[in-house]
């Protein structure tokens, strides 16, 4: 700036003169004696042992936070894995539902068409039972029916064909056959 004014004066005709204190101390000098009583003051108060500890505290304590997160990273990994073999352990229990499921399905329906076939077969020998009984019934009933009929038929031709003298002659045979035996 005192460059500035120095250029602006000799513009104008004039000479500018830097201000001095003693006739030899100028403004620079000032500035650098008070800049080294300012770091003489901060070296004894010990201002940068003070600087120093609080960026040290200020470190340990970034330190502390890492090995926190660290420490909850390795945790998270590891819930994480442990979730995972859960998932997969659980992944693998629902397969073996599954196939157990299918195993259990394809027995019920070999199960149930084997019932079926049997009970089909029990139906029809009921029902061939049903029907053998009904034809013996029948035959028995023609067979009495027909034995009838002819005992009936016997009875009227025997009727028709002997008499008294008839009847006669074989009671007497039957008597001579029971006296000779």
């Amino acid at each position: 700036m005192a460059d500035m004014l120095m250029i602006f004066s000799e513009a104008a005709g004039e000479t500018y003169v830097e201000p001095a204190s003693f006739g030899f101390i100028d403004a620079t000098v000032w500035v650098s004696i008070a800049m080294a009583i300012f770091i003489a003051i901060l070296l004894w108060k010990k201002v940068p042992a003070l600087v120093a500890g609080m960026l040290d505290n200020k470190i340990a304590e970034i330190s502390k936070q890492l090995k926190e997160a660290e420490q909850l990273r390795l945790d998270a990994e590891s819930l994480k894995a442990e979730y995972q073999a859960k998932l997969t352990a659980a992944a693998k229990e629902a397969d073996e539902m599954r196939a157990r499921a299918d195993a259990e399905a394809e027995t019920l329906v070999t199960k149930a068409k084997a019932d079926a076939t049997a009970l089909i077969a029990r139906r029809k020998q009921m029902a061939e039972d049903r029907i053998a009984a009904a034809e013996a019934g029948a035959l028995a009933d023609v067979r009495a029916a027909t034995a009838k009929a002819a005992t009936d038929a016997a009875a009227k031709l025997i009727a028709d064909k002997h008499d008294a003298k008839a009847d006669k002659a074989l009671v007497d045979q039957a008597i001579a056959g029971v006296a000779r035996g």
